[in-house]
């Protein structure tokens, strides 16, 4: 069994920003990652509406850092558990951290340091291949040299870790899905 993926915001960041925005589901898991900013919280609920999908039956949420522009609109999700790079929460409990989503086993969480020390990657496995929700890049385009970095190496790391995984496609933090082949040499 594999997730399907669903991109709901394409992201960017010029003189306004706001996340790229993706809906995961396998079984019975409806995961949304990094509900962030948007200029209109229509624009998670309405295409969430049109997938079939109501606030109410998110189970997880994932953010792969604490920014604001990644994590505003989680309070939209009344019903989910919420994992970041430390745990997994729920209501008033602050469970362990799981890498593999409970109900997804082709959801994974990776730790990838670099934009800030507590980044995580989101890793699924798909009918397609495997997909990369990850704020190592903000957008194929760059840039390459991130300007927010915690630590520029500890992303060049992280950012060779993933493309060693062989992902068919990268959702960046601002930006739409891209193809590795796509990235600058």
């Amino acid at each position: 069994m594999t997730a399907t993926v669903d991109v709901i915001v394409n992201g960017y960041a010029n003189e306004r920003v706001a996340s790229s925005v993706v809906l995961v589901r396998e079984n019975d898991v409806v995961i949304v990652v990094d509900p962030g900013m948007v200029a209109d919280r229509r624009l998670i609920v309405d295409p969430l509406r049109r997938l079939g999908v109501h606030l109410e039956d998110v189970t997880d949420v994932i953010f792969s850092h604490h920014h604001p522009d990644h994590t505003l609109n989680a309070a939209l999700f009344t019903h989910a558990r919420f994992h970041d790079v430390w745990a997994t929460y729920f209501n008033d409990d602050w469970g362990e951290r799981t890498d593999v989503i409970e109900g997804a086993p082709s959801v994974r969480l990776l730790d990838t340091p670099g934009h800030t020390l507590q980044d995580i990657s989101t890793v699924i496995e798909t009918a397609q291949g495997l997909v990369v929700c990850t704020h190592l890049w903000w957008s194929v385009d760059g840039p390459v040299i991130d300007p927010r970095a915690q630590n520029q190496e500890l992303l060049e790391a992280s950012r060779a870790a993933v493309l060693a995984l062989g992902p068919v496609m990268v959702v960046p933090g601002h930006g739409a899905p891209f193809a590795p082949s796509a990235l600058a040499g």
